[in-house]
């Protein structure tokens, strides 16, 4: 494999990530429709595809269609050419993907994992897996050449560095990035996990195709991730989308694990689902709950809530409902602010049926302008419990595929002659 060109400068840049993209968008492409896409001439656009060639990201596709004279010849994206690895550390569980460059699964594993174990026994146990998947599922002479990594708690992207997790003891400025890349020499890269959710959503999932859109995960917090024009926005320090920690009730005695008082998410995460259950099981005001807790059982949790509103308990289906409304207050208000046209509902506590996204629809629609709600979506996650791993991944392919990052790891592409990997779950 030929080694790939040196930058020529932003132009030069520009037309290769352009390139890029609009061919990973499609399964085949010729060089005459990215000539008439991207308004360049045939010349400059023939060049560049043909480096993107040299380079293994692209091949040659056979001959296409013909409209009159000679069929032109199809390109592809080389998805099979490398793979990555995507990691969700969530609160207490671990998911591990290893995929081609196209975020299809190669394999992946998930298991429960207490994340207060600490960084140290955390990451050994992500090395322990990536080695089983690697020797499970990466094709031979296919190279690994990028890992990403999503973690419960606001990330510091430029150095993949946690800031003050308020779930994470130990984890506070630990070199995450720093500690794979040196053990699996490979690029990696790290945000909060509900950056990569959104992008996973974007990539794969329910958000495919849309340019703006929230990702609001409800799990044991409460996070989202904001996509506009298509781009995932971070913010300056990487925390952008933390609307958990949005004070929603002012005066009450309620603390949230970020130390103040009133926010959301100690109003309605799972956290809050978990507390308010045991209390109305120990009150003796939910019959079911109350059984569940007499089951010598330490506690309750938001799955218990989700598991009593279907059951037809009243106190469980009353305590969804509260946390759905509270919950679209919120994004009413961040609905009129930034006028998506999508609003994506994913964590484990959103998957707990169709009763809280009815509630947090119902508050959309009657609190936010009519014109930001005219067009507006609001759906359940098409990537379900998965939306994490697959996202991480995304954060690893995203980078590796720009026009910077090529010269450093496509020299190590398997050859042109392999057969295209499949995809398996």
């Amino acid at each position: 494999m030929s080694a790939p060109p040196r930058s020529a400068g932003p132009d030069h840049d520009a037309l290769i990530g352009t390139l890029l993209r609009l061919v990973r968008s499609e399964s085949t492409s010729t060089r005459a429709s990215l000539t008439e896409r991207t308004g360049l001439g045939r010349t400059i656009v023939t060049q560049r595809v043909n480096e993107l060639i040299e380079t293994g990201l692209l091949t040659e596709a056979g001959r296409g269609k013909s409209t009159g004279g000679r069929a032109p010849r199809e390109v592809r994206f080389r998805r099979e050419a490398a793979c990555v690895i995507g990691v969700e550390v969530g609160a207490s569980g671990l998911e591990v993907a290893l995929t081609d460059l196209a975020g299809c699964p190669l394999g992946f594993h998930e298991q429960p994992w207490d994340v207060t174990r600490g960084p140290e026994a955390t990451l050994d146990q992500v090395d322990s897996i990536i080695g089983r998947l690697r020797a499970a599922h990466q094709p031979p002479a296919v190279p690994l050449v990028g890992i990403g990594v999503g973690l419960p708690g606001p990330v510091e992207f430029a150095t993949g560095t946690p800031v003050a997790p308020p779930i994470m003891p130990g984890w506070d400025g630990y070199p995450v990035r720093d500690r794979l890349a040196s053990r699996h020499e490979v690029g990696v890269w790290v945000d909060n996990d509900v950056n990569v959710m959104a992008l996973g959503e974007l990539r794969a999932g329910t958000a495919s195709g849309v340019r703006d859109f929230l990702y609001v995960k409800v799990g044991t917090g409460i996070g989202a991730g904001l996509v506009s024009g298509g781009r995932l926005h971070r913010g300056t320090g990487g925390c952008a989308g933390d609307i958990g920690h949005i004070t929603v009730a002012h005066g009450t005695s309620l603390p949230c694990r970020c130390g103040k008082r009133g926010c959301l998410e100690a109003l309605a995460g799972g956290a809050a689902l978990a507390r308010d259950a045991l209390a109305h099981a120990e009150n003796g005001s939910s019959p079911y709950l109350a059984a569940l807790l007499g089951d010598q059982r330490p506690a309750l949790t938001a799955s218990d809530v989700a598991a009593g509103a279907r059951s037809g308990d009243h106190t469980c289906v009353d305590l969804l409902r509260t946390a759905g409304e509270r919950i679209g207050r919120t994004l009413a208000g961040l609905i009129s602010f930034f006028n998506p046209s999508l609003v994506v509902i994913g964590g484990g506590v959103a998957l707990s049926g169709d009763l809280l996204l009815a509630s947090v629809r119902q508050s959309v629609y009657a609190l936010s302008l009519p014109l930001a709600t005219r067009s507006l979506r609001v759906e359940m996650s098409a990537l379900s419990s998965h939306a994490g791993m697959i996202g991480a991944a995304f954060t690893a392919i995203d980078e590796l595929l720009t026009p910077r990052q090529l010269t450093t790891w496509t020299h190590r592409l398997a050859p042109d002659s392999l057969p295209p990997a499949a995809a398996t779950a």
